[in-house]
């Protein structure tokens, strides 16, 4: 009974640009117990205990999305934890070859493209491998989890998961109270709820 009231009372925050997937995650938090609130407004995303960033579409029309409301300059001074999905996670990094965009700069790495041999977008199921932190707490090495992109990030000093399509690259990265997988995991059935509870637990 305690637990459920603390899911109660956790205000989780939706960021809302235009750009999201952001009904999916919305039902993912349901099933999970807690109620996500889907914001643009710059005080109550500042006021709540966690932060979800989705992204889904183009890189540099989100951006253009985020500048218009102001968010670009309330993310990075986020002090709760936060976790940017997919696209999220992209803009979260300081450049994206995709329509050259200048990113928020959390994530100290730049979004590049798969080589041209590869079939791009990148669809389906794949493997996430050498987890890190908390986030992966009961997740085991090769869980699959859903993916969908073109672009990606590099494997880096902040890379807490990585994944295999041709390179290996970032599945997932983390700074500070900052976190962003690549995958979604509203999409990657029990092992992406998984995640999605850990973060919430963070």
């Amino acid at each position: 009974m305690g637990i459920e009231r603390n899911k109660a009372s956790e205000k989780v925050v939706i960021i809302d640009y235009g750009a999201g997937n952001i009904q999916s995650i919305k039902f993912a938090l349901e099933r999970l117990g807690y109620t996500g609130i889907l914001s643009s407004d710059a005080e109550e995303i500042k006021a709540a205990d966690k932060v979800i960033f989705p992204g889904v579409g183009e890189a540099s029309s989100a951006m253009k999305k985020l500048k218009s409301t102001g968010l670009d300059q309330v993310i990075p001074q986020l002090k709760q934890p936060v976790l940017g999905i997919c696209l999220g996670m992209q803009l979260m990094c300081n450049w994206s070859e995709e329509g050259d965009t200048e990113g928020l700069g959390i994530f100290d790495v730049d979004v590049v493209h798969f080589e041209k041999t590869l079939k791009v977008p990148h669809i389906g199921w794949n493997r996430i491998k050498e987890l890190k932190t908390d986030l992966f707490e009961g997740i085991s090495e090769q869980e699959f989890v859903y993916l969908v992109h073109s672009f990606y990030a590099p494997v880096c000093s902040e890379t807490i998961a990585k994944c295999d399509y041709g390179v290996n690259y970032s599945s997932a990265l983390q700074k500070d109270n900052f976190y962003g997988v690549q995958f979604h995991p509203e999409k990657s059935s029990e092992a992406g709820e998984k995640i999605l509870e850990n973060f919430l637990k963070i």
